[in-house]
């Protein structure tokens, strides 16, 4: 056994199969990335508000925000020699300017979900060295994409896809209904069934077009509740390529959050790991304190907050009890009072605050077991 696969994205051969998930605001900077690329990973740097430290963030965002995305990519540059990437919201009223700086700045991989990114090979332009991934919640997105891309944009294809399912910590792409209160528990959004149905997409799409599909290489990488070695080896036995994880890298020592951010995690309880319905359209899934519980009791009258900038394009904060952007800064500076903590389902399992390096070796150790024991299965049965 030799731990957790390598997997070749573009031109990039990437160590092990294992992207650092980007989690804004200021949570996954240029610490966080490099410590996970050193390891043989792909490390994320979240563009999301990165400018909440620059000075003139409030007078000045747009040209704040692509100082401060500049300033951590050569952060991460000079600790690393590994890969690089950064995570960019397509719903980010900055996302041009964020995907364009990445570009300039080389970098490695450019991630961007939270829409559509129909737009992103004419953003990135001739580049030939960043690969571009967009984040799926769906095959049919997955299809679209690339019929939009291959049709727009000179026959090009996704490098890679992340789909992510509504296990992540964050803003989901799924809704609640009347049968699944939390989309987590529809059978219909498991994982595994995500997987299959982006890698039915991509074989359907090959045959539409007439393209071998032996000839390309869209590697799928599986995100959303994604916490130990075994659900790696289980997931990529279903057909993923790699893994997107998140919420298991913020109780890591290089996590760029002030260290009461990830304390959350460790304190808290698997029942209050809940949904709340963000300013910005979409349900997010948070870590339950009392800021929480007063923006979702409808009976609490509350006036919306002065939005400093317009960060996300699709945000209604106006009509809102609260900025997205100031929540997610108070909590990254480890103030709860008014913010809360975005995470994973699984975010109540953290027990401790370790190195990335020790997390990357309990997830290999985790992974051969996992593979041992389904090779072991596979001989008994056959």
């Amino acid at each position: 056994m030799t731990g957790i696969p390598e997997v070749q994205v573009r031109k990039h051969k990437v160590k092990k199969a294992l992207i650092q998930g980007g989690m804004g605001v200021g949570i996954s900077l240029s610490g966080l990335a490099s410590a996970v690329a050193n390891e043989g990973g792909i490390g994320v740097i979240a563009a999301a508000a990165i400018a909440f430290n620059e000075p003139d963030f409030r007078s000045n965002y747009t040209e704040a925000s692509i100082r401060a995305l500049r300033k951590e990519i050569r952060k991460a540059r000079k600790l690393t020699k590994g890969k690089i990437g950064i995570n960019v919201m397509v719903a980010l009223s900055n996302y041009a300017d964020m995907v364009k700086t990445g570009i300039d700045e080389g970098i490695d991989f450019i991630i961007a979900g939270a829409g559509l990114p129909l737009d992103l090979p004419e953003l990135a332009g001739d580049n030939s060295h960043t690969a571009l991934i967009p984040i799926v919640s769906s095959g049919r997105v997955a299809r679209l994409i690339m019929k939009s891309w291959w049709r727009h944009h000179d026959e090009r294809l996704p490098d890679a896809f992340v789909v992510e399912g509504p296990m992540a910590g964050g803003h989901i792409g799924f809704k609640p209904s009347e049968e699944y209160p939390d989309p987590k528990d529809n059978p219909e959004y498991a994982l595994d069934k995500l997987v299959v149905e982006v890698l039915g997409a991509i074989d359907s799409f090959c045959d539409e077009y007439g393209i071998d599909r032996n000839s390309i290489n869209i590697p799928v990488f599986a995100a959303g509740g994604i916490w130990s070695g075994e659900d790696i080896s289980r997931i990529m036995r279903a057909g993923a390529s790699g893994v997107q994880m998140g919420t298991r890298f913020v109780t890591t020592k290089e996590c760029d959050a002030n260290e009461r951010f990830p304390q959350t995690y460790i304190d808290t309880k698997e029942e209050d790991i809940v949904l709340t319905l963000s300013p910005v359209g979409m349900y997010g899934r948070v870590v339950r304190n009392e800021f929480v519980d007063k923006i979702n009791d409808p009976e609490v009258k509350t006036s919306p907050d002065v939005c400093p900038v317009h960060c996300v394009k699709t945000c209604k904060q106006d009509k809102g009890p609260y900025c997205i952007f100031s929540v997610l800064i108070s909590a990254q500076k480890g103030k709860f009072k008014h913010g809360f903590a975005f995470a994973g389902v699984n975010a109540w399992r953290a027990t401790e605050i370790i190195s990335v390096h020790e997390l990357m070796m309990t997830l290999e150790r985790e992974y051969e077991e996992a593979e041992a024991e389904a090779e072991g299965k596979a001989q008994a049965m056959g």
